[in-house]
């Protein structure tokens, strides 16, 4: 249009969100940022943003310096325990920038307008407020104040004071840093291995097997989910056709529902104080999950060739549900409220066959 000033920019910036306008990330050039991975490559991305006029501009150069560098560590430690999973965090936090520069300001104000450094205060602004205003677990914020007190204790401002537990090898590599110039910090950053102990977060070494065991999931997953979708099968049909075919297979092979109305006459007979047994409570509650599952699978089987023929729309769900199809995976979809199965979906359907027909011999009994 002729009103629009030819060097107009907008610049929309958000947190991740599934309801953002996908017309808006069309028609735009998107440039995404996430936080680096591992300690060396967090802390090189802190203390390239820290100035030599933040580095000079406190009244107690050397606290200043120590705790600064300290809760930067401390920073790149709580963001680095998320990749570790239900081990690092109970729930996923996502600490970010913003939760650090207000610890530095806080750190440097209390510096500034006390005699003597506040140690309480100090610990209980950053790890409740700053970073434990998004700590909703009990046990996280627990994890989380032993993690800083660390990191904010005399022991910081000596020199080479270690932040990994005593007699492990990371408390020769991370430690607290001589006082001196900004540029030495830096070098000392640039030194740091690439490879992170566990012992550094507080967790045992058997955690990094979690860890790598997911990145390789992680990594299987999305050479596999990159690989191109055949244009056809071998006698011709199309991709859409193949998972058609497919679906109304699987829904011929879907077990019935397990129904407390076909009990036999002793399965849910009560004891003499007229309740049920502990077996017949468990059977009950297999029953139910088994009918979640078989009622999840039936409908979505559904829901899926309706969305092919174009008569609902093609959810999310029902997209990684054709694309898991076309690869023989169970569907997320079903693995939600499924039993731990690391099943191909047709050894998978067999399974769920066969576990329903165990379930229903123990109904009939």
């Amino acid at each position: 249009s002729d009103s629009i000033h030819p060097d107009f920019r907008l610049w929309l910036t958000s947190m991740p969100a599934k309801y953002f306008p996908v017309p808006v990330l069309q028609a735009s050039i998107k440039m995404t940022f996430e936080p680096p991975k591992g300690l060396r490559a967090n802390l090189k991305g802190t203390w390239a943003t820290i100035t030599d006029k933040q580095w000079a501009e406190c009244s107690k150069p050397r606290q200043w310096h120590k705790l600064l560098f300290g809760v930067a560590f401390f920073h790149a430690v709580v963001q680095e325990r998320r990749k570790f999973g239900p081990l690092g965090w109970n729930i996923r936090y996502e600490f970010n920038g913003t939760d650090l520069e207000m610890s530095m300001e806080t750190l440097r104000m209390f510096l500034d307008e006390q005699e003597e450094i506040p140690w309480d205060a100090l610990l209980y602004v950053t790890g409740q407020i700053n970073y434990g205003g998004r700590v909703t677990d009990d046990w996280d914020r627990r994890n989380l104040m032993v993690a800083l007190r660390r990191f904010y204790c005399p022991g910081v401002l000596t020199d080479s004071f270690p932040f990994a537990p005593e007699g492990t090898a990371a408390a020769a590599t991370y430690y607290s840093v001589p006082d001196g110039e900004l540029s030495a910090v830096r070098d000392w950053v640039d030194r740091l291995p690439y490879d992170d102990p566990v012992t550094i977060f507080g967790l045992h070494p058997n955690a990094k097997i979690t860890f790598e065991r997911q990145e390789t999931d992680k990594l299987l997953s999305t050479v596999t989910g990159i690989q191109p979708r055949l244009g056809g099968g071998g006698d011709g049909m199309s991709e859409e056709e193949l998972v058609t075919a497919l679906a109304e297979k699987l829904k011929g092979e879907v077990p019935e529902q397990l129904l407390r109305d076909d009990a036999g006459p002793e399965t849910f007979a009560l004891n003499e104080k007229g309740e049920l047994n502990s077996l017949q409570i468990v059977l009950l509650a297999e029953m139910g999950r088994f009918n979640r599952l078989l009622k999840r699978v039936s409908s979505s089987l559904n829901d899926l060739g309706k969305a092919i023929k174009g008569l609902i729309t093609m959810s999310a769900d029902l997209d990684a549900m054709y694309g898991a199809m076309l690869k023989n995976q169970v569907p997320v979809l079903w693995s939600k409220v499924s039993y731990p199965s690391l099943k191909p979906l047709s050894s998978w359907i067999r399974d769920l066959q066969e576990r329903v027909a165990f379930m229903r011999r123990w109904l009939l009994a």
